[in-house]
């Protein structure tokens, strides 16, 4: 039966570069919408850039412009990078637009009405020196838990706990380094405290979640859900609060409302009903679908806070939200130092093919939220192998023998016993297969299976010898059936593989002389190519290498007058750089040093820099490794003192975790030196 479809991915923020860990959920999307429109369902797809916020204002600040100019030029380059990489979106809006603020008002007008919003008096933070509230990740100081230091005011990222900013100890803002005060302010609740036992059971209903997602949800329930502050004080950019001056909607009230505000503009366009996809009635005696694609790190907006305002505002609720994992890059979060934190923007530059990472990534692709990793060495082989080597292998040799033996005209489907031996016939089961695993979104399930039908392609074509039979005239009728066949082969995995390469198969298709191709044709056979045209091109490991040097974060500042010269180690990377330009003491003190002693030092297998040091902080024991194995041995340095940062983040490299620095000193001629201090200091004393 034909789908109505109303599909979003996650809306990008309007403060910054779309990257590759971005590009997941959007081609992810992309593939399940273009498959689906391939089906022949109606599907809308839309998306949004979520505008409004403190960091927005704040980078409007920082580069001089408004926040309307800030969020229009973001815009742009969000439409650019998505175009570069084959993201077709029906609809690319913004939240900062007439109609989000229209239905935002209307969504908290009905939930005033419900009685599910309040207004209360409430202590946070304020900055003296910007004169604004901090929202919770602009408060930094110690996790009242485990008194890590540098931690944000919502959550501990060293030990997990979540807490109050007013919990932290030693707080400052993040933004200007001065120490919050508390200040007293009117906020304004959604009661989603109420609404607990609905979610609990639309949470669970089939279908509308992954198993994982629903579990991970059971945690919020058992801790209990607390009514949700929904409102901010000006300064802010975004929605004012009807009848509330000087009182913002938070963003993420009016961020997912931006989804129907970008479909509502759409359907203004289009002459589509917007209230058969939204009021729960209409949605629901038409059978229309509300798809969300979210990443995992938000399922609780979406799945707990989003469903609830959609049920106590009477508008339908999601069908389906499908959450995916995160993005690693050689087993490794995107790091800029290392240069594997990569836009879009900067993939494009280089030249990289986008279809190369479409296909990598729909390799990768499940139905769950497991995180996937962008293998970089595996990156270019799968590519070069399966693309080039099997797919577009198959059209290149057949159509050589096609156009030269038989004018490019195909022969009629085989029959007989050479219809037995024929893979374009006998594995007719490949498109069932493939078109179930998209449907689930198991596009790494799909890809194996046109793959593996295009190894059987491949050995039939080989076996058949085409370069043999072309040389005697008596066997051309079986030459013809043979190159006919892996022609048609040909035809079908650029069927099966047009949602995720649609440039691709277009380029393919205009060769086939089958422009347009949809789901249903695989049963129609080509009749005539036309001449052959290089459909993709290998790719080089030296791409990817330069692409990585690209996207490397400068570690040589602009160099200072009159500055001296200092050298840093860390790690096994020796880097010189430039005095730095004076700091405060407020800066100094982020940084936290220790007095340390060496408990045991030893050699690092297969690292010829490093040497690992466990040493004493004072009662608690770290693992550091230190690029100093040229300067001292091992056994000398047990039990010497040292001087650490201790609050570095723990940094995975492959021989283990390094939990925090070495201090050494070195000139211009050769020697490292260790930096310790005078005997009696003990281990855990602060350096100050």
């Amino acid at each position: 039966m034909p789908r109505r479809i109303f599909v979003t991915s996650a809306l990008p923020y309007a403060n910054g570069a779309i990257h590759l860990g971005h590009l997941v959920e959007y081609i992810q999307t992309d593939i399940w919408v273009r498959f689906q429109k391939m089906q022949g369902h109606e599907v809308h797809y839309c998306c949004a850039d979520d505008t409004h916020g403190t960091p927005v204002m704040l980078r409007a600040e920082q580069d001089g412009v408004t926040p309307e100019n800030l969020i229009a030029r973001m815009h742009e380059e969000h439409k650019r990078d998505f175009a570069g990489f084959h993201v077709a979106f029906d609809n690319y809006h913004t939240t900062h637009s007439p109609e989000n603020r229209e239905l935002c008002y209307e969504i908290y007008r009905r939930l005033q009405q419900a009685g599910y919003i309040e207004q209360r008096a409430i202590e946070q933070y304020y900055d003296p020196v910007k004169k604004l509230f901090l929202p919770d990740r602009f408060i930094k100081g110690e996790c009242p838990k485990c008194r890590a230091k540098d931690q944000y005011g919502d959550a501990c990222e060293a030990c997990g706990s979540t807490y109050a900013p007013t919990d932290l100890v030693n707080p400052y803002s993040a933004i200007s380094g001065a120490v919050p005060v508390k200040k007293q302010s009117d906020h304004y609740f959604f009661k989603l405290s109420r609404c607990a036992e609905f979610l609990k059971r639309w949470t669970r209903s089939p279908g509308t979640l992954q198993q994982e997602a629903a579990n991970k949800l059971d945690e919020w329930f058992k801790a209990g859900l607390n009514d949700w502050d929904i409102s901010r004080d000006a300064p802010y950019f975004g929605f004012e609060i009807p009848d509330a001056p000087g009182k913002y909607f938070y963003v993420w009230l009016d961020a997912p409302i931006g989804y129907l505000a970008s479909f509502k503009n759409l359907c203004a366009r289009n002459g589509a009903s917007f209230e058969a996809y939204t009021e729960e009635v209409r949605a629901r005696d038409e059978g229309t679908e509300m798809i969300h694609f979210i990443g995992k790190d938000i399922l609780y907006f979406h799945a707990l806070f989003w469903p609830a305002m959609l049920e106590q505002a009477r508008l339908r609720k999601p069908t389906y939200i499908y959450a995916h994992g995160f993005l690693t890059v050689n087993g490794e979060k995107m790091s800029k130092s290392r240069g594997t934190f990569i836009t879009a923007g900067s993939y494009l530059k280089q030249r990289l093919n986008p279809e190369w990472l479409r296909y990598y990534y729909a390799a990768k692709l499940g139905p769950t939220m497991e995180d996937i990793d962008l293998s970089l060495e595996d990156f270019v082989a799968r590519v070069n192998s399966d693309l080039v080597g099997k797919y577009v292998n198959i059209a290149s040799r057949a159509s050589t023998f096609l156009l030269k033996h038989f004018d490019g005209k195909l022969p009629a489907a085989a029959t007989g016993s050479a219809n037995r031996e024929a893979p374009a016939v006998t594995a007719t089961g490949v498109e069932d297969e493939v078109r179930d695993a998209y449907n689930e979104r198991d596009y790494g399930r799909a890809v194996r299976a046109i793959m593996a039908y295009a190894d059987k392609v491949n050995q039939y074509f080989d076996a058949n010898r085409p370069w043999d039979l072309a040389k005697r005239t008596d066997d051309h009728a079986r030459l013809h059936r043979v190159c006919g066949e892996a022609i048609f082969a040909f035809y079908r995995m650029t069927i099966l593989l047009k949602p995720v390469l649609p440039a691709l198969a277009a380029r393919a298709e205009e060769f086939l002389g089958t422009p347009g191709l949809q789901w249903h044709d695989l049963a129609r056979r080509p009749g005539r190519i036309g001449q052959y045209q290089h459909l993709m091109t290998r790719m080089d490991a030296k791409q990817v290498q330069a692409l990585v040097e690209a996207n490397k974060e400068s570690l040589q500042p602009v160099p200072q007058p009159h500055s001296q010269q200092r050298h840093a180690e860390h790690q096994e990377h020796a880097v010189d750089t430039a005095a730095a330009a004076s700091i405060n003491i407020d800066d100094f003190n982020k940084v936290d040093l220790r007095v340390a002693r060496i408990v045991n030092a030893e050699h690092v297998e297969g690292a010829d820099k490093l040497l690992k040091l466990t040493l004493d902080l004072g009662g608690e024991t770290r693992t550091m490794f230190a690029g100093i194995k040229s300067a001292y041995d091992p056994e000398k340095l047990k039990g010497r003192l040292a001087v650490v940062v201790a609050n570095l983040a723990p940094r995975k490299m492959k021989f283990g975790v390094s939990e925090g620095m070495v201090l050494a000193a070195s000139g211009e001629g050769p020697g490292l030196y260790l930096l310790a201090p005078d005997s009696g200091a003990q281990p855990g004393m602060r350096v100050k």
